[in-house]
């Protein structure tokens, strides 16, 4: 569905960033096309340039749909080699803009599960997480407010502007947590409603729509560590955020946290990060060096503490250290295909604006 394949990221505050880039062929330097909080330590970095002499520099976007739109200006002269960061919610448009070329990385040792979404040879997993709701458990205490059941009770008075949620249009967080809902109320037992019914009635409960994750978690949401940052409001007492955010607040905060995962059956979506090697790349063999380094145990069993999200290699989980695997949830998650996406997310956004 190519009429309006931007529709996710057109609107976001990248687009004044956006521009063609100039690079100087010739030399052994690795450009990566990424997001701006792509997290591979300088001494990570590093290692891969004095193992193989290639040096690295990335050009950042600010999130997903900002790598996605810039690939795509770049499209027919990319001026890099690597495109990294990519999700799935955003992979299907990437590949019907024939974005990417075949690669032959190796990709045996990742789990099915990161491949479930897209398992041919023009992306390659990196890391992976769950998107859901989460809530502040001093509000939520099982008295005056008893942990939900289902995403209806977030439409009830006690939620009444206590929810922050991100557009999904300048969001890869909020457009995967709508996509879980498309299919959540899809599946539930009520079949006279659907998602939409859902966000208009979230609508007229007063909820908190942000432009990006930053905004939801760091200054409305109360169960974080947004107390701690400027221009904190604490005003939302759930947010949309990974499933594993409670153990990265408490891996931080020595295995104390406020903050819960809400686990629904259906009501979270699988977030898979890409690499991908952009058609015209001038240096292939300098990119499917730098993937296999980012897939390589020594790496990528570093995602949950280098870009907090999970390693997508077997036998890999969240680390036990200060509770960081204990208050982090794995979901049943909403499984849809990224072709699947692209033919409808369109038509989901849409209603999206009229619900909202």
């Amino acid at each position: 569905m190519l009429s309006t394949p931007l529709s996710g990221c057109i609107e976001g505050p990248w687009k004044s960033e956006m521009h063609r880039i100039e690079k100087n062929s010739g030399d052994d330097t690795l450009r990566i096309l990424t997001y701006d909080i792509m997290a591979l330590s300088d001494e990570m970095i590093s290692a891969f340039t004095n193992q193989t002499g290639i040096s690295v520099e990335f050009i950042r976007a600010n999130d997903a749909g900002g790598v996605l739109e810039t690939a795509i200006l770049n499209k027919d002269r990319p001026q890099y080699d690597l495109i990294i960061g990519i999700d799935n919610s955003f992979l299907g448009d990437a590949l019907a803009f024939s974005l990417f070329q075949a690669n032959d990385v190796n990709v045996e040792n990742i789990s099915l599960k990161a491949l479930s979404s897209h398992d041919g040879s023009y992306a390659v997993p990196y890391d992976m997480g769950s998107i859901c709701i989460n809530y502040d458990t001093s509000y939520v205490d099982g008295e005056n407010v008893t942990v939900p059941m289902s995403l209806w009770n977030f439409t009830e008075t006690e939620w009444k502007g206590k929810v922050a949620v991100q557009n999904p249009r300048t969001s890869s967080p909020g457009r995967s947590f709508l996509i879980a809902t498309t299919q959540y109320f899809a599946e539930d037992t009520d079949e006279n409603t659907d998602y939409t019914d859902w966000w208009a009635a979230m609508s007229a409960n007063d909820v908190i729509v942000s432009s990006g994750w930053t905004e939801a978690y760091e200054t409305h949401y109360s169960g974080g560590y947004g107390p701690w940052m400027d221009g904190y409001i604490g005003d939302a007492q759930a947010v949309v955020s990974y499933c594993h955010s409670p153990g990265v607040e408490a891996w931080y905060g020595e295995n104390w946290t406020q903050s819960a995962a809400l686990n629904l059956a259906g009501a979270s979506f699988l977030q898979i990060e890409y690499a991908a090697i952009p058609n015209g790349a001038e240096d292939i063999s300098q990119a499917k060096s730098f993937i296999e380094y980012l897939i390589s145990p020594e790496v990528n069993s570093q995602m949950p503490t280098q870009n907090f999200m999970y390693s997508v290699l077997d036998g890999y989980d969240l680390p036990e250290e200060n509770g960081y695997r204990h208050h982090s949830v794995s979901p049943i998650d909403t499984q849809i295909s990224s072709e699947n996406i692209e033919a409808h997310i369109d038509e989901w956004l849409n209603n999206w604006d009229a619900a909202i």
